[in-house]
């Protein structure tokens, strides 16, 4: 005899979609971290970064890692 799920057929599209909302939502979050990083470094002066051991040209790759990770 055969039986049939009581789930509607929907119920998987809906978490299909539910869990692409969250992975752009995290990936918009992300993206904003690392742009606030670079912004907030490129505004220190040469001084400040060299303070900080850290030298202008790698801004872009501290912030990147910072954000998301070194193994990416």
């Amino acid at each position: 005899m055969a039986t049939f799920a009581d789930t509607p057929v929907h119920f998987g599209l809906n978490i299909r979609f539910t869990d692409a909302f969250k992975s752009l939502s995290n990936r918009a979050r992300l993206s904003r971290q690392y742009r606030l990083t670079v912004r907030e470094l490129s505004a220190l002066s040469s001084h400040e970064l060299a303070d900080l051991g850290i030298h202008a040209s790698s801004i872009r790759q501290i912030a990147f890692e910072s954000t998301y990770g070194t193994n990416v």
